[in-house]
């Protein structure tokens, strides 16, 4: 083969990774080949993302927010951005999240899933389940949309954005529930699919009702693997664990259906053994609220776990160890100022294969912080983990959780879509060096301007801080989160909502929006090829 042949293979190989479909399916840039990482980055042409049905409950009320940055270098040029429906299939006969003794119909689906879906919001085109008409349509990158969904019936979405709009895209769904047992603000930010998922956090226990939902968003059926981890190994299953999810359809299942085994703080791996799959779990406590876990970043030997709340009156840390050594790490706390020991949690011990739990009370003693775990060191290579914090506020009977996982690193920029004028708090830790970052607020949906600023986070330390709001804007909002200079930054947003005494809240993780893709030149390298 002569050197011509080889640069126009690089040439093809260069325009199939510009043109061809770039979706957002999980996984680290960091985990590239050495050449793609300096091949140039260019704007991904397509994302695709998935959001869970919200709720099923009567009480219940979502917000949904859309939003693509503005993006240099980015070509101003056609594109569409908008999600359709999915269709429901029930594999549990349990209602996922409803405490108002819902029913579902002879076919398994909820009843009402036919008419009560439809509302058209006036801002983002509402449709019921089944409808051709796309939910919540951009017009225009750096302007969020938003619509409400008052139903018990809102389905699941799936949805792609091309062209200008898919940079960054993201979606928030917000939803409050008044009154039952999944009582609470319970928020997720709409994935991409992918074939591998890790739930550390999730429960089988009698006191709460753990589903995960399974979504496929391509025209043939996909098949996905549960699988479920424990303090002493795998769980013994007492069903088929393995989950058909017809064609862009969505399904929930019941973690406690899938083994007789009662545990809090086990771990859930999801593997999609043929096509690929959007997974979240909706975890809902009988006495201290729910809210969504989302997955945890890939196994790690180091990882963050960002944001947690200053006032939090407890917290449960559950980590997995995957692969075939135990792992042992230090636990620390990067505060406001620093990074300490939490007293009597110097480290922890985590088992192959097994599932370990350590409960760090109030561990942020009124500063706001996020923990870093990294190798203890000793002999041998250290084993990667995933990780997640279950989070309380409040007491007694005003008690509220929510979850956040080990996320990774921010290396160019992240979004959280649905902020509001009160109630918000972004999270950033540089677990090592200082780094500096650009926070954007973007125009409100309902108008306005953005605004930015600059702010420097010392290494070792966590800065919580409301974000900038856009100027004269009116309802919610973006904030765009950019890294300019210095050590990695991780990030969260924990948005407020609280209501009657409860001190309702979610925290959403901000990893990588993964908006640009490595682009080889045209013949890159294959220069020192001899002709034959």
């Amino acid at each position: 083969m002569n050197r011509t042949t080889l640069s126009l293979i690089g040439a093809v190989t260069a325009l199939a990774a510009v043109t061809g479909v770039a979706a957002l399916t999980g996984g680290s840039s960091e985990d590239a080949d050495p050449a793609a990482k300096a091949a140039t980055r260019l704007p991904v042409q397509r994302s695709t993302l998935l959001c869970p049905a919200p709720s099923s409950s009567d009480v219940s009320s979502t917000t949904y927010t859309a939003y693509t940055p503005e993006r240099d270098g980015v070509e101003a040029k056609d594109g569409t951005a908008g999600l359709l429906p999915a269709e429901s299939h029930s594999d549990d006969v349990s209602d996922p999240g409803a405490g108002d003794g819902g029913s579902k119909d002879d076919n398994g689906d909820n009843g009402d899933n036919g008419d009560k879906g439809a509302k058209d919001g006036g801002k983002g085109g509402r449709t019921s389940q089944g409808g051709d008409k796309p939910v919540l349509p951009l017009k225009e990158p750096g302007k969020p949309v938003t619509t409400d969904e008052d139903s018990s019936g809102a389905p699941a979405l799936i949805g792609t954005a091309d062209g200008r709009f898919a940079p960054g895209w993201t979606v928030q769904q917000t939803t409050t529930i008044d009154a039952g047992s999944g009582r609470g603000l319970l928020g997720t930010a709409c994935t991409a699919p992918d074939t591998d998922f890790w739930f550390p956090g999730v429960s089988t226990d009698r006191d709460r009702q753990d589903f995960v939902h399974l979504t496929n968003p391509d025209d043939v059926a996909a098949e996905a693997d549960l699988k479920i981890y424990g303090p002493s190994g795998r769980l013994n299953a007492s069903t088929d664990e393995s989950i058909t999810i017809p064609p862009r359809s969505t399904v929930p299942v019941l973690l406690s259906t899938l083994t007789d085994q009662r545990s809090a703080g086990v771990t859930l791996r999801v593997t999609a053994r043929t096509g690929r799959v959007g997974a979240a779990v909706q975890a809902v406590d009988q006495k201290a609220g729910g809210d969504w876990l989302p997955a945890s970043a890939a196994p790690s030997t180091s990882v963050v776990i960002p944001g947690v709340p200053k006032d939090a009156t407890s917290a449960r840390l559950v980590v997995f160890a995957p692969g075939s050594d135990d792992a042992d790490l230090k636990v620390r706390l990067a505060g406001p100022n620093n990074s300490i020991t939490p007293a009597g949690h110097e480290s922890l011990h985590v088992k192959s294969g097994m599932t370990a739990a350590i409960d760090l009370g109030d561990v942020t003693k009124g500063e706001p912080g996020s923990l870093l775990l990294t190798p203890e060191g000793g002999e041998g290579p250290a084993a990667p983990v995933v990780a997640a914090l279950q989070v309380t506020r409040g007491k007694g009977g005003d008690q509220e959780t929510a979850f956040i996982p080990a996320t990774g690193a921010i290396e160019r920029s992240a979004t959280a879509a649905d902020n509001r004028s009160k109630g918000s708090t972004l999270s950033l830790v540089a677990p090592g060096a200082t780094t500096k970052v650009r926070v954007t607020a973007s125009a409100g949906a309902d108008g306005g301007s953005p605004v930015s600023k600059t702010y420097e986070v010392k290494g070792g330390t966590t800065q919580a801080l409301e974000p900038p709001h856009p100027s004269s804007g009116k309802g919610p909002y973006a904030v765009t989160v950019e890294r300019l200079s210095g050590g990695p930054v991780h990030a969260s947003r924990m948005l407020e909502l609280p209501q009657g005494g409860v001190p309702m809240f979610t925290i959403q993780p901000l990893p990588d929006d993964r908006g640009t893709v490595a682009v080889p030149e045209a013949g890159q390298d294959l220069s020192v090829l001899n002709d034959d």
